[in-house]
């Protein structure tokens, strides 16, 4: 269900009706996992025509008051004062992510080997985004977030000199991919291409105060360079070469490299969560959409980390293996399954389970404890 602590500011911007819509959709959401709105009116408990109950969604994502400046904003702002004190350093990702002719540019902050959307704007055009775009939604990202020292983070699509400068301008710190082809040049030496600096896999670089030429511009910026070791035979393909306005190399690379949280939120968001790139929704519908399921997706990962904090996470996935260091299931995962585990057994359901219970009795002492372990997921959501 919706987080206690969104809840007051929801019942504020939305009417009775509207919100319980929204609380039955963040449900059907977390059972369904499916944002189709198609998929969505199948599920909808109400005893009103299919037709009916896709329009009353379609109406609903309609909304005026369903938009990112004064329903989901304020909501990142509380939780964020929830999980880091003002002037903590967050890590902040840019990146974009496109299917058929949706074309998504999101900003987010990086929590848990995830990221929690902040800000996110559908562009009406095929491919990469520009300058313009970049600068509009990071500065309102920068603007609301200014309590906390931030470190802007991107991929090549977003590394270019002016961009740097840009972001050096707005007193945070950013680390920014180059591509492997961009020239640079030391004092009074010639412009070289980074990729001629001869790294190998294993072996790190940092260059200071470096002019960095791009077609559109040159500027004198830190550069750190890092190519992964070869692991059980394996190594990238090529090194990480970061702009950035970092001091020293291991800040910009331990930086870097938690950019890579945005992917695991996409994966969430699309084929291994929500499915989002199966919405048909109409594109002004399409930022309403992502702001519930940003309000189902934390509300899933914060639920699921009490849930491991009490140590419920074995009733509810697969347990951690004790033989490796790597963690199988995120904390919105323990959330998200915790909906099919508890949530879900009402009904004519619950009815079935209990007389399958009833027919092994000697098991009733561990059905009692799994009863009241479900207990406590259900009041944990």
């Amino acid at each position: 269900m919706i987080l206690p602590l969104y809840q007051p500011h929801l019942r504020r911007q939305l009417s009775p009706a509207q919100y319980l819509l929204l609380e039955i959709l963040v449900h059907l959401l977390q059972t369904l996992r499916c944002v189709k709105i198609e998929t969505l009116a199948e599920g909808l408990p109400l005893p009103i025509l299919f037709d009916s109950r896709r329009k009353k969604i379609q109406r609903f994502l309609s909304l005026p008051t369903l938009e990112l400046e004064t329903l989901w904003l304020p909501l990142v702002k509380l939780w964020l004062s929830q999980q880091y004190p003002q002037g903590s350093q967050l890590y902040v990702v840019i990146d974009r992510t496109s299917w058929g002719v949706i074309n998504l540019l999101m900003v987010s902050v990086v929590w848990q080997h995830r990221a929690i959307p902040v800000w996110c704007e559908a562009l009406c055009k095929k491919g990469s985004s520009n300058y313009d775009e970049q600068t509009a939604v990071l500065s309102k990202v920068i603007r609301h977030l200014s309590a906390y020292r931030l470190v802007i983070l991107g991929d090549r699509e977003f590394c270019s000199v002016k961009l740097g400068q840009w972001l050096g301008q707005q007193k945070v710190y950013f680390c920014l991919r180059l591509k492997r082809n961009t020239e640079v040049a030391l004092a009074q030496q010639f412009t070289q291409q980074l990729q001629q600096f001869g790294l190998v896999p294993g072996q790190k670089l940092f260059l200071n105060d470096v002019r960095v030429t791009q077609a559109k511009g040159f500027g004198t910026f830190n550069v750190a360079a890092k190519w992964k070791r070869r692991y059980q035979g394996f190594a990238p393909d090529e090194a990480w070469f970061i702009l950035t306005n970092f001091c020293d190399l291991n800040s910009a690379i331990v930086s870097y490299q938690k950019r890579f949280s945005i992917e695991e939120m996409f994966r969430d968001f699309k084929q291994g969560g929500y499915c989002l790139e199966g919405s048909q929704a109409m594109q002004e519908r399409l930022v309403a959409i992502v702001i519930v399921i940003a309000i189902a997706y934390t509300s899933a990962a914060l639920q699921g980390q009490n849930l491991k904090q009490k140590g419920l996470q074995r009733y509810i996935t697969r347990p951690e293996s004790t033989t490796s260091p790597n963690k199988r299931h995120s904390a919105f995962r323990v959330g998200l399954s915790a909906h099919l585990w508890a949530i879900t057994g009402d009904g004519v359901l619950a009815r079935l389970v209990d007389e399958l219970m009833k027919l092994s009795p000697n098991k009733l002492p561990e059905y009692q404890r799994g009863m009241r372990a479900m207990e406590l997921v259900c009041a944990g959501l």
